[in-house]
């Protein structure tokens, strides 16, 4: 879900043989289960207690595009995170809550987060299942509780029929609405890029491909470590703080050590996912370019890796946002299950 400001609480009849053909963008044997892709490292969150299933995915979509989980019935998970900007808000640079609240954050795109440790641009939260409760209580983002939200679907008799044929009765709690969020944000898996068809064989690069690949490791995977093209550490990579002076990690620890520290971002997608940064502050990659190049916020937090900043010619510069596009996955933003209608 959002995330703006974190508080640590913060499918085929046989009707013709056309009829039968397989949606290339799901998996022919069972689009609704969890499986991790070649080469990837195990996930943190694999259903172990939440069996994932069809009807279980399709509630929590329910859910996710439901305005009504917010206090005014104005705001939904899907109002600040949207498919076809891989789950993120494009052109907004910070999320706009119930009654146009402004927050102080960059709504992050949503996709990958199996293999998540901790959740937020803070890392306020370190479970799947309980990531979803920041958002909706916040009172600049869904301003909502959990006992008017169930009070509210119990009105409804599809929700009723749903959560009786997802657990067996139609009791609805918040560890079940909880549960079937996570099950639809689980199986937001972006694979498909021309990058994973490049690591699987099954495309090729071009020469400025090949050369941008070799600046990307040169220079950025110490961070943005593949496959996922993050190691999700919270570093400060000199951002001169703004006006709102967010502290990051310090907001949830209160260590002077995590001063503006912040989440690493997955490198993935990033033609869908603009602006850039935890408060939105740059709308071009040149921008962020620039920003490594020359404009390093020196600091006692700021990570030793960016002393020195990162110093790129300009055909370095031109083959490493050719290879950035090789991450950008069009069949995860058109995928038909995640579609909200």
């Amino acid at each position: 879900m959002k995330g703006a400001i974190c508080w640590g609480v913060s499918i085929c009849f046989v009707l013709s043989i056309e009829s039968c053909k397989t949606d290339p963008n799901l998996n022919p044997e069972d689009p609704y289960s969890f499986q991790i892709p070649n080469g990837w490292p195990k996930a943190r969150y694999n259903f172990e207690n939440n069996p994932v299933s069809q009807v279980g995915f399709e509630l929590g979509k329910k859910l996710f595009f439901d305005k009504r989980l917010s206090r005014d019935n104005t705001i939904s998970c899907g109002s600040c995170h949207q498919p076809f900007s891989a789950f993120a808000q494009i052109g907004h640079d910070i999320s706009h809550g119930v009654e146009d609240r402004l927050g102080t954050r960059n709504s992050p795109p949503l996709f990958n987060l199996n293999w998540h440790p901790s959740f937020f641009w803070d890392g306020g939260v370190n479970h799947l299942e309980v990531q979803p409760i920041n958002p909706i209580q916040n009172p600049l983002e869904m301003d909502e509780n959990f006992t008017n939200i169930i009070a509210k679907l119990n009105l409804d008799t599809d929700y009723k029929s749903r959560f009786s044929t997802v657990y067996g009765n139609d009791s609805i709690t918040t560890p079940r609405i909880l549960k079937a969020l996570a099950q639809f944000m689980g199986l937001l898996i972006s694979h498909q890029s021309k990058y994973d068809k490049y690591k699987q064989g099954d495309a090729s690069f071009t020469a400025s491909e090949i050369s941008g690949y070799t600046v990307f490791q040169n220079n950025c995977a110490s961070c943005h470590k593949e496959p996922l093209f993050s190691d999700f550490s919270l570093r400060n990579n000199g951002l001169k703080p703004s006006a709102v002076n967010d502290s990051g990690r310090a907001h949830i620890t209160l260590n002077p050590a995590d001063l503006y520290k912040f989440k690493v971002p997955s490198l993935r997608n990033l033609k869908y996912t603009t602006p850039y940064m935890h408060d939105g502050r740059f709308s071009s990659l040149e921008q962020v370019l620039d920003h490594y190049a020359t404009g390093i916020h020196s600091s006692a937090t700021l990570d030793p890796l960016l002393m020195n900043g990162i110093q790129l010619s300009s055909q370095q510069r031109s083959d490493l946002l050719v290879f950035l596009q090789t991450l950008d996955d069009e069949a995860f933003i058109k995928d038909k299950r995640f579609q909200e209608k």
